[in-house]
């Protein structure tokens, strides 16, 4: 038989929402690579992969009947063993050939291969290729068993029958299709037979739909069963009903919610519904929220991102007369509202400072104390950092005492809506309740600020604070749960990471490098170490490891810098030269970049590495002055020339902070270093000569490396 489209359907209860994208993908991507693995398919042949509520299925363009036959190359048994002492075929070789379907193989078929004691005998075989029917029952069963199931349910497959089968999978499955062309294929699967029948829609399709040909899938259920069984087609068609039905306000369609909707529905339809106004005097996150999370409808606001007391819904019902889904549906929001305004009318009551004693009923770790406790050591690491930040902003006395003291007042206040009901309603809104709860209190709106933004960057590409004190109080926030959890024995192993440090260390890296700041890690994170008064904390954070960890982050974040794909070795330049001081790092990078495009970038480059090979190989003191009475050769000294002429071209450079204008004024010494090296014998027996051109060497390492360590460049 020819290549024919084959449609693979598995029928069953609803599959749980927020896995069936998974499901569908991984049961088309398990099938198809088996069938490809067992010759059946061409790996480049196209296939469409299905999931519905009630179905998961596959579509393959052309499969094969029947897999051609392949030539394959066994091996038999070593040629001492396969022979008898008169060179005659042994038993054991004649039993080998006889497993293998061959027993009348002469010796002379067969293939001599190795050498020496290696040698042994191999055989040219034509393998039957795989029919479709064995092929595709062995990759159900592969599939079945790799799909993957959080949990799966034990059920009983035609109960109270004489045929009752115990099966376990996801959900219980009632029908199996498999059609190659127009024919079924008899491949079986928890305990169901195929056929070419399936279901459409529960309450839109009547009775089973027989699909004539592998093809007419897809037709069938869309005319005939009112099921669009592709999932991003249905994705699609809701984000269009959405558009269609906001009539010119905008959708808040995150991408979970319209993934969790797809799989809740089969033939989606879009209906418009209300609210009261009244409910609209709740901060809109959480009528947003309890929308979005309880209900799965979408929210709008109008052109100013202000809700409006409309909002959708996707049904599964198509209907002419759709008021009973819709005053239905209003019934359903209003009391999650009504407690969404309750829970903020009564959290106002109680002001955020008042809730801050409260917080030593609230467990940080059980090895790290309480929220309070932790709040006390944010509050200490945020003075110390705002005490840095006033220096380099030149701060008045009276503006540093003002920052220190809002900052104090926000580590006592930020944290504080953990303990409010909307926050133990919706987790998700913590800070952000509290800058509304902070806002009605009265405090100043820097901490008002301070109360979201000290939660930011939350994930890759987030937007970062943009209130002073919400800056000091992130970057405290992230330094104390870093050191302390590493304290603790937690530190991120392979992918597991409970307490995403990683995250926190990202971010600590933007907060640094996007806003400019002078801060040293090195001894910021000493002080951060002073603030736990737990001995396995003063134990087990080593500095040094937790410094490592957070420079590894910044090597994955400076790769995405701006949109500029830098080199491994741009990057490793100037990352080699980065102690606890993350300022300037993307000026540099940038810098270093363009040196690169230099035509003298590669001398100096692999100058600078051999002079790194040679200091490392020699003992000298790196505080020793270059002795110009012991300058012979014109090569040092012209050397010698070059690099005095340079410093004060690098020095002032530097001081302006332009590190490309740095590293192209090493191009002077360019000439100068090639001479030196090919005149000069830098370890002359001499060793006050030795010690000299040594001491030139170094201060010249020094030079080159100011910015970066340009024998990182060297090829």
């Amino acid at each position: 038989m020819s290549a024919q489209a084959l449609l693979v359907e598995l029928v069953t209860e609803e599959l749980p929402p927020k896995s069936l994208k998974k499901l569908g993908d991984a049961f088309s991507e398990h099938i198809f690579k088996q069938l490809v693995s067992f010759g059946l398919v061409l790996p480049e042949t196209p296939y469409r992969s299905f999931a519905s509520p009630r179905r998961l299925a596959i579509l393959i363009d052309s499969v094969l009947a029947q897999a051609p036959d392949v030539l394959v190359t066994e091996k038999l048994l070593p040629v001492s063993i396969a022979l008898t002492p008169e060179g005659d075929a042994s038993a054991p070789l004649l039993k080998k050939l006889a497993s293998l379907g061959v027993p009348n193989t002469s010796l002379t078929e067969l293939v001599r291969q190795g050498e020496g004691k290696n040698t042994s005998f191999y055989i040219h075989l034509n393998k039957k290729g795989m029919d479709l029917t064995a092929g595709l029952q062995e990759a159900l069963h592969v599939t079945i068993s790799k799909l993957p199931i959080a949990k799966t349910m034990h059920y009983q497959l035609f109960p109270g029958t004489k045929n009752e089968v115990p099966v376990q999978f996801v959900r219980p499955a009632h029908l199996l299709t498999a059609l190659h062309g127009t024919q079924i294929v008899p491949v079986t699967i928890l305990g169901l037979s195929a056929g070419r029948h399936t279901v459409g829609h529960r309450f839109l399709s009547q009775g089973s739909l027989q699909i004539p040909q592998a093809t007419a899938y897809e037709s069938v259920l869309q005319e005939h069963g009112h099921v669009i069984p592709n999932f991003e087609d249905r994705l699609q068609r809701i984000k269009e009903q959405l558009t269609k039905e906001a009539h010119g306000a905008l959708v808040l369609m995150p991408q979970p919610l319209l993934e969790e909707v797809a799989a809740l529905v089969e033939w989606p339809c879009v209906y418009a519904c209300t609210f009261e106004k009244e409910f609209l005097e709740v901060p809109q996150e959480c009528l947003i929220l309890t929308m979005q999370t309880n209900q799965k409808y979408f929210a709008l606001t109008d052109a100013n991102h202000q809700l409006i007391n409309r909002f959708l819904i996707v049904s599964n019902i198509a209907t002419p007369t759709p008021e009973a889904i819709i005053s239905g549906n209003e019934r359903v929001v209003r009391p999650r509202l009504a407690d969404a305004q309750f829970f903020f009318q009564q959290d106002q009551k109680t002001p955020l400072i008042e809730r801050f004693e409260q917080l030593t009923k609230v467990v940080y770790h059980n090895k790290l104390g309480n929220q309070k406790e932790r709040m006390a050591r944010i509050g200490q690491i945020a003075k110390i950092v705002s005490e840095t930040l006033s220096e380099s902003f030149s701060d008045s006395a009276a503006q540093t005492a003002h920052y220190i003291d809002l900052c104090a007042r926000g580590a006592q206040l930020i944290k504080a809506d953990l303990l409010t009901d909307m926050v133990a309603e919706f987790p998700e809104l913590q800070g952000i309740m509290g800058s509304y709860y902070a806002k009605h209190d009265g405090e100043n709106p820097e901490i008002v600020a301070a109360c979201a933004e000290h939660y930011l960057p939350r994930f890759g590409g987030d937007r970062l604070p943009s209130s002073r004190v919400g800056l000091v109080l992130a970057l405290a926030d992230k330094l104390e749960t870093i050191v302390g959890i590493w304290g603790i024995g937690l530190a991120p192993t392979g992918e597991k990471d409970p307490f995403a440090l990683r995250r926190h260390a990202l971010g600590v890296c933007r907060l640094i490098i996007e806003n400019d700041l002078p801060i040293n890690l090195i001894p910021l994170l000493e002080q951060v170490k002073k603030q736990f008064d737990f001995a396995e904390v003063q134990h087990n954070a080593d500095l040094s490891h937790i410094l490592q960890f957070i420079k590894d982050r910044l090597r994955a974040y400076v790769r995405e810098f701006e949109h500029t794909t830098f080199s491994t070795e741009e990057i490793e330049a100037v990352l080699a030269n980065v102690t606890g001081q993350f300022k300037s790092i993307p000026q540099k990078l940038l810098a270093v970049h363009s040196f690169q495009e230099l035509p003298q970038a590669g001398i100096l480059a692999a100058a600078n590495k051999r002079i790194n090979n040679i200091l490392k190989k020699n003992a000298h003191d790196p505080m020793r002055q270059i002795d110009q009475q012991l300058l012979e050769l014109p090569a040092e000294k012209n050397l010698f020339a070059a690099m005095q002429a340079l410093v004060p071209r690098l020095d002032a450079a530097l001081l302006q902070q332009d590190f490309a204008a740095s590293l192209h004024s090493l191009i002077e010494v360019c000439e100068p270093v090639e001479v030196f090296f090919k005149d000069v014998m830098v370890i002359d027996p001499d060793p006050l000569k030795r010690e000299n051109r040594l001491a030139i060497l170094h201060q010249l390492h020094q030079q080159f490396n100011q910015v970066a360590d340009l024998s990182q460049l060297a090829q």
